[in-house]
């Protein structure tokens, strides 16, 4: 796959330690190979032999607006942002033309709920949990973020330096997020946190002084903050769990028998570097951020 050097028009901001945190690499000396073959999975997993949703077509999922630097202009099909990007290589390591691809729009809350899909695999910054995992299937991470804290300049939460000091303020996040587990499990504030239907809302809500900070994974919060609010600024970044990177996954029907092949073109990318070369094109440009504790 050709990757295309097209720069941000504002550049997302990563720390060294979420921007190359990957997911670890396979230890099986096979991967798939450009035709698609899995010998590691013992699969079949050329165009012709996947279990597909509609033959001879991947049809992948994510919601809709498509927010940047995961996706660029809201258009998932154009190759930009770092999700969209990632999609297409594992279209192409599949053995997919890109006239071969088409996209379906699944909100965020509905992808990991039980039952049928209308997609082969989703890609909307989902992260990987035992809960989910109950209903749905994951493939490999493809990506490790941290949880960051977005603020007003000036504010009493854009002072914060300590994960303590967050427990008296009024915080918000998307639902089913985890983001929003994080307040809870992580930060455990006085009061419940604000539950938004998607991330608009919480910076609106934010805007409006009605919460104090917004909780997002660290890309989603730089582009907030260098963007789309105005005034505003990280506070800090953490991890949910100590000692546990959140890892981003594709998502699929449970018991898919994608999965194994996706896997696999997933490891042959991490090897031969075109993931490292996607996260550094739409995730690269290095800051210090603190670490809240």
């Amino acid at each position: 796959m050709r990757l295309r050097r097209t720069a941000l028009a504002v550049p997302v901001l990563l720390t060294l330690a979420a921007a190359s945190a990957c997911a670890p690499v396979d230890d099986s000396d096979s991967a798939a190979d450009s035709s698609g073959d899995s010998a590691a999975s013992g699969e079949a997993c050329g165009v012709d032999d996947l279990s597909l949703k509609t033959d001879g077509q991947l049809t992948i999922g994510t919601d809709s607006p498509a927010y940047e630097p995961w996706f660029t202009d809201n258009d998932p099909t154009n190759e930009k942002g770092f999700e969209s990007a990632v999609a297409y290589a594992v279209a192409d390591e599949l053995g997919f033309a890109k006239d071969d691809v088409t996209w379906v729009k699944v909100p965020f809350n509905t992808s990991y709920a039980p039952g049928e899909k209308n997609f082969d695999f989703d890609i909307n910054q989902i992260s990987i949990s035992p809960e989910r995992a109950e209903v749905v299937d994951f493939s490999d991470g493809y990506y490790s973020a941290a949880q960051a804290v977005v603020a007003l300049k000036g504010s009493k939460a854009a002072n914060a330096t300590t994960l303590a000091e967050l427990k008296d303020l009024r915080l918000g996040a998307q639902t089913g997020t985890t983001s929003l587990t994080a307040i809870r499990d992580v930060i455990e504030p006085g009061t419940d946190p604000a539950v938004f239907e998607d991330t608009n809302a919480a910076k609106q809500a934010l805007q409006n002084d009605q919460i104090d900070a917004v909780l997002a994974d660290l890309p989603t919060a730089f582009y907030i903050s260098a963007v789309e609010i105005e005034d505003s600024t990280i506070v800090g970044q953490f991890q949910p769990e100590v000692g546990d990177t959140e890892e981003f996954g594709l998502l699929f029907e449970k018991g898919s028998e994608l999965v194994p092949c996706v896997n696999d073109a997933l490891a042959a990318l991490r090897e031969d570097g075109t993931l490292d070369e996607i996260e550094q094109e739409w995730l690269s440009d290095v800051v210090d951020v603190p670490e809240l504790q």
